[in-house]
């Protein structure tokens, strides 16, 4: 297949494109910047340097494509809602674009949210939560009810390995401006994780099974309490691991207390996907993991 992926040099993306390419598929790749676009062509990517704001380009290089992965996101949260709205535009557009055939897209949501109190399957459907403004899988939903062949790969909030630069990078800065690793409350919240390779790799064999669901759990380990997060990370580090009030993490604490377990035994029978990567927490305890 010729796979359109936006977000093609970024932490999952890149790890797709190397899929596909090692599978055979062609590979046209948005990239944002000159440099990052240079990087791409070496890999024998096609590139398209645009932006998600370039929504005619974007129609165009979905249209010129057999199947398109949207992993692009703007992750500055001091405008959350303003990236939010720019992500749903363009999985309209890249929808839209697809309408009338039988071209599948696939977009990039997390399992945030997704249940309450229990662990997350493929079978739930997101509820709109107050505060929080990504609408990726409402969008993507609202596509397939028009019969275009859209499914989201919700990501586990730790999509792990070493470069990793998410939700663990910053806690582990944190613990490094502060002198501890902390939790909040008892740490009891879990949060599920996956490995990036083994992400990657889910996006591959969704697309040459067909896309056959309407989402896929890239979800490695079903849920990591806090608390064993944090004491990992202040193993690493060497520093003590306590209790903090949610001020302790600000801008990230609601994030830091969520709960946000989840299963992937549907996406595993249905791809034959099975994880191999290494695991969260032997993760942040290698070396490389920690440096500045």
């Amino acid at each position: 297949m010729r796979v359109f992926v936006t977000g093609a040099t970024g932490w999952v993306g890149s790890r797709v494109v190397q899929e596909l390419l090692s599978a055979g598929h062609q590979v046209l790749g948005l990239a944002r910047s000159k440099d990052k676009a240079a990087r791409l062509a070496q890999t024998g990517v096609q590139v398209l340097h645009a932006t998600l704001d370039d929504l005619d380009r974007l129609a165009d290089a979905a249209t010129r494509s057999d199947a398109v992965i949207h992993t692009a996101f703007n992750h500055d949260f001091s405008k959350f809602a303003d990236n939010a709205r720019q992500d749903q535009r363009a999985i309209e557009v890249l929808g839209e674009a697809l309408a009338g055939t039988d071209k599948p897209l696939l977009v990039t949501s997390g399992v945030a949210h997704l249940a309450s109190g229990r662990v997350a399957t493929e079978a739930d459907v997101p509820t709109d939560h107050p505060g929080y403004p990504r609408r990726s899988e409402f969008a993507t939903v609202a596509l397939a009810e028009r019969g275009i062949r859209a499914a989201t790969v919700r990501l586990a909030p730790s999509v792990h390995g070493l470069g990793d630069h998410g939700f663990i990078p910053i806690l582990i800065r944190l613990a490094r401006e502060t002198g501890v690793s902390a939790y909040i409350g008892e740490g009891l919240n879990r949060w599920s994780a996956v490995h990036v390779s083994d992400a990657g790799r889910l996006y591959r064999l969704a697309l040459e099974r067909g896309v056959t669901e309407r989402a896929y759990h890239a979800i490695a380990e079903e849920g990591i309490a806090m608390r064993d997060i944090a004491q990992a990370i202040g193993r690493r580090l060497g520093v003590p691991v306590e209790p903090r009030g949610h001020e302790h993490f600000g801008w990230f604490a609601d994030f830091a207390g969520a709960d946000m377990p989840a299963a992937s035994e549907r996406t595993r029978a249905v791809l034959g996907w099975q994880p191999n990567g290494p695991a969260l927490l032997a993760d942040i305890e290698h070396p490389g993991y920690c440096e500045d």
